[in-house]
């Protein structure tokens, strides 16, 4: 393995080791440099989520029923990121619900204890996750199941990395929950890469049927006008918000899904 190779590989271990639990080498170099160009590799994480789902809810299935192996599913999900985009939903529900202007939206949002529009959000939004799930899971062939799961994930991280170079930061770097991600934007080359992984599912699934085309925009129009919402109420975007596009436009696919199907 030449240097460019190594470099490109512990860019995504760099990844691996900050959007989720899963466990990387102790020795891996680590720089913040390192960690922002990191984020090309976003949506291949989801790719690896999205495996990791859909491998959970084949095995699972196998012995349990359809709800059981879905919500199985949802919960290995959820320990690989360490809830780390449930945790930015909820307390975005929390700033944008209870508070009035920018300063105050800001202070919730920091406040590690979760609220009453968290809890309920964020109930919320995993029921309508689950049962959107199981009803697809009902309705499709295993393979297509398969190719939503890995869609959902993927394009959902691929929306919530873009916004960092669309929108503008409004919270303050030292205190924020994504401080080396939020400092540089990507690169030409480094986001057409990005494009580039994303591309490679929603090709897949698209040339499954052509009618997810309608769901794949309509997750993109859900995470566009949440984050003018949230340029709107407090100027742009935090690291919970982030987190919270990644979540409302995972269930969003995962909702347009069920209604072209």
């Amino acid at each position: 393995m030449n240097q460019t190779s190594r470099y490109e590989v512990q860019l995504l271990l760099t990844a691996i080791m900050f959007y989720t639990r899963l466990p990387v080498p102790s020795s891996l170099p680590y720089s913040q440099d390192r960690l922002n160009r990191s984020r090309k590799y976003f949506p291949l994480i989801g790719i690896i989520i999205g495996l990791i789902a859909a491998f959970c809810y084949c095995l699972s299935s196998v012995f349990v029923g359809t709800s059981t192996a879905v919500l199985l599913s949802m919960c290995a999900t959820i320990l690989a990121t360490g809830a780390f985009h449930e945790d930015g939903f909820a307390d975005t529900c929390d700033g944008l619900g209870g508070g009035w202007g920018k300063d105050n939206v800001l202070t919730i949002m920091k406040d590690s204890r979760i609220g009453t529009y968290g809890s309920i959000g964020l109930f919320a939004l995993l029921a309508v996750k689950a049962t959107t799930l199981i009803e697809l899971a009902e309705l499709g062939s295993l393979g297509l199941f398969f190719l939503i799961y890995l869609c959902g994930h993927t394009v959902s991280r691929q929306l919530s990395s873009s916004a960092i170079d669309v929108f503008d930061y409004v919270q303050d770097i030292d205190q924020s929950k994504v401080k080396p991600v939020t400092e540089n934007r990507l690169s030409s080359k480094n986001r057409s890469l990005s494009y580039a992984i994303s591309a490679v599912v929603i090709f897949a699934i698209v040339i499954y049927q052509f009618k997810f085309v309608f769901a794949l925009l309509f997750m993109s129009i859900v995470a566009w006008y949440f984050l003018c919402y949230c340029r709107k109420r407090i100027g742009g975007y935090t690291g919970d918000i982030l987190g919270a596009t990644q979540q409302l436009s995972e269930v969003s696919f995962y909702v347009a899904c069920l209604a072209v199907l």
